[in-house]
């Protein structure tokens, strides 16, 4: 039976290894590990950030997790929780993992309140994630997004 929860400081390192393997499947980029933990470990630190949540096997432990992080919309009063960071171990894929996590999320934001919706990006040609969004009710918007370093 998979559980989800909340994430501990406990679930870093699963988290990292998650991040490293996701950036390299979807865009091919090797991230830097030690930078890529200090980043992980940050939104633990500072709880304005976000939190994770993970999809938890009895045997296998961590499968799958994905982050929240929080923007404010004055348009709405309110804030969007961004759903970013998914994965799911490839052997564990297809079998609803992000479908639990995403009712766990929705859930938590009805207990909290003034979260005025969801969002997430998805790469541009990640067909299968893009249905699996699309099945659970959430849709294209009418924005771009765009990026200065």
């Amino acid at each position: 039976m998979i559980a989800i929860r909340l994430s501990t400081t406990e679930d870093i390192d699963a988290l990292v290894e998650f991040n490293l393997r996701m950036a390299l499947e979807t865009e091919g980029k090797e991230l830097n590990r030690e930078i890529l933990a200090g980043g992980v470990s940050a939104l633990f630190a500072r709880e304005g950030l976000g939190f994770y949540v993970v999809a938890e096997h009895p045997v296998q432990g961590v499968v799958a997790a994905l982050m929240v992080t929080y923007e404010w919309s004055d348009w709405r009063n309110g804030c969007f929780w961004w759903i970013q960071s998914v994965y799911v171990r490839p052997e564990f894929r297809r079998r609803g993992l992000y479908r639990l996590l995403y009712e766990f999320v929705r859930k938590l934001a009805e207990g909290r309140g003034g979260v005025c919706g969801f969002r997430l990006y998805v790469e541009k040609d990640n067909e299968a994630a893009r249905q699996t969004y699309v099945a659970l009710g959430m849709g294209e918007t009418y924005y771009r997004m765009y990026e200065s370093r």
